[in-house]
């Protein structure tokens, strides 16, 4: 083809140039292999139009899509030590941490910040799975700390978004050591009465299911997202037993009183709304009473 580039005038070459990758352009639907334009799942709320899959988002399109525009602002991350046990499996683990913020653009797996969500103050954290699976470190141990710790200053309710394959084995006890520390958190702002809502995504399991996650006031999940301590594959290979379908998914726990409410993506800021509505009041009147 190079006699072809000869003759083809500089114009059209500039043009054929900026083609779009097809990544710019289309997104494979995970659950059905669809093809989506990537600005009609956006517009969708990156929900498949085809199967109606809610396929995971980065959390600062969870911040877009539960708050306000134009409200929010994000909390500066706490400075943690970096690879404290100098860990090394296949490959160190700086150089995976590296590789992470270069991919998506942030400091760990929780991102902080506040706004409104219908005009009510909120502050949030929340779990992006592409950073290490959503991993819970020190660095997003002390994030949901301070989030928290924004939440106690301002008396605002707490938002978590949750998407995490559990603790992060790279920093051994330091990892497990975040569950009881943001635990005793989580009773700081049930002593003063401040609503926390969780929201669980897919997926949640391991050290944030056994921790934070399930110790909100109200538990809202997504459709069919996985949701346990363990996957139901190492159940299986532990108790030699067949799992029930749908085990851990998001509607079996709800019929089995583990969550309160599965709510589409769609309908997720007025339901969160009409929930921390109802409990602000409720908690109006508690102390009024008092």
């Amino acid at each position: 083809m190079n006699w072809f580039k000869k003759i083809v005038p500089p114009g059209l070459k500039k043009i054929f140039s900026k083609r779009s990758s097809t990544k710019d352009l289309w997104l494979k639907c995970n659950s059905c292999e669809a093809m989506l334009f990537h600005k009609d799942a956006k517009e969708n709320l990156y929900v498949c139009n085809e199967c109606d899959n809610h396929m995971r988002i980065s959390a600062k399109e969870r911040f877009n899509q539960l708050l306000d525009q134009g409200s929010i602002k994000y909390i500066e991350d706490p400075i943690v030590p970096i690879d404290p046990l100098k860990f090394r499996d296949e490959r160190k683990y700086i150089d995976r941490l590296k590789d992470s913020k270069k991919k998506t653009k942030i400091a760990d797996s929780v991102v902080i910040g506040y706004g409104s969500i219908n005009k009510i103050n909120v502050t949030m954290a929340v779990h992006d799975f592409q950073f290490m699976g959503g991993s819970l470190g020190m660095a997003a141990g002390e994030s949901i700390i301070k989030a928290i710790k924004h939440s106690l200053d301002n008396h605002c309710p707490f938002i978590l978004c949750a998407s995490s394959g559990g603790a992060r084995m790279q920093e051994g006890i330091l990892s497990l050591m975040q569950m009881p520390r943001t635990t005793i958190m989580i009773q700081a702002l049930r002593e003063k009465r401040i609503p926390y809502i969780v929201l669980l995504t897919n997926p949640t399991t391991g050290g944030v299911t056994a921790s934070y996650a399930m110790l909100g006031d109200i538990h809202i999940a997504e459709p069919n997202a996985l949701i346990g301590f363990a996957g139901p594959r190492v159940i299986e290979n532990t108790i030699k037993e067949n799992l029930p379908d749908g085990f851990q998914k998001s509607e079996y726990l709800l019929d089995h009183g583990m969550i309160d409410m599965v709510s589409h993506r769609k309908d997720l800021k007025n339901n969160i709304t009409s929930i921390l509505d109802i409990l602000m009041k409720s908690e109006i009147q508690k102390s009024a009473n008092l």
